[in-house]
């Protein structure tokens, strides 16, 4: 079994929620949606955790997130500025970070194992660690873990998903469909990405790559950002990448609006009632 890393998006403000969502707390202890999905990746497997959050909350984060989670496995920092770019490249008028692509690429010097990406304000289950943990810790190469979409809903409002199209275990391809609730015509079982993807070190090159023509082509420098997968589909449809598609009928959890909090806090309890989360 290789070493395996976690690299967890953590930089961005959630605008429809309201603030610095990721450290909202969700458990009976004050946990955080992060305190779980560590807890369960470095059960799958994983034994290092990166954080790609933004200079301004360091301290916050560290002190709310990073005292805990150092205490299960090896913790590093990354941080994605507006600024962090590939040499020969500067623009005026961005206020925001470039996007999942680019906090990805900002971690390259801080990952040197295969390593699985995640939001820091999603709950992902634990099936859905182990199916990744897995496939990377035993050597495979590009992957993402696919739920079903009605799995992914919440009640408080629409949300924005990337529709999956698998054939023979390998995605070959994802759609950005927003405003899905349980009255779109896109079926229930559909499988979906909720950015949970797995990757060898040798990703960053192709990032870097993608990211120098995605900069060199932008035409709003305020708005327009580099996705991650936006940079497999191209690998996919280039060069025909293959990826893997882990399916998990394991239920999704997040905070997309303020009141999904109490929802979440709910399965949660029930959860740790059930003994899974026992130690945590």
């Amino acid at each position: 079994m290789q070493d395996i890393s976690l690299v967890v998006m953590a930089a961005g403000m959630g605008s429809r929620f309201g603030g610095l969502k990721q450290l909202a707390p969700i458990g009976p202890n004050g946990e955080i949606i992060l305190d779980y999905s560590i807890y369960d990746a470095t059960r799958s497997g994983f034994s290092k955790t990166v954080f790609i959050i933004k200079k301004a909350i360091e301290k916050d984060f560290r002190e709310v997130v990073g005292k805990r989670i150092e205490k299960l496995c090896d913790v590093d920092y990354v941080f994605q500025e507006v600024d962090a770019l590939p040499e020969g490249y500067s623009f005026e008028g961005r206020e925001k970070p470039w996007g999942t692509g680019h906090a990805v690429l900002c971690a390259k010097d801080k990952v040197s194992t295969p390593f699985a990406v995640i939001n820091a304000d999603d709950f992902y289950g634990r099936g859905a660690f182990d199916a990744i943990g897995k496939h990377l810790g035993n050597g495979g190469g590009t992957c993402m873990v696919g739920y079903k979409l009605g799995n992914t809903l919440t009640e408080n409002g629409t949300v924005s998903r990337g529709v999956c199209d698998v054939e023979g275990g390998l995605l070959k391809g994802v759609t950005e469909h927003t405003a899905l609730d349980r009255t779109s015509s896109i079926p229930m079982d559909t499988y979906v990405s909720m950015n949970l993807w797995g990757f060898k070190p040798s990703i960053f090159d192709e990032i870097e790559k993608q990211f120098r023509v995605f900069l060199d082509n932008v035409t709003d420098i305020k708005k327009q950002e580099f996705y991650i997968p936006t940079v497999v589909d191209t690998m996919i449809k280039r060069d025909g990448e293959k990826v893997d598609m882990l399916p998990t009928d394991e239920r999704w959890y997040g905070v997309t609006y303020k009141e999904d909090t109490d929802s979440v806090r709910t399965a949660i309890a029930k959860m740790m009632a059930d003994g899974l989360y026992d130690g945590i």
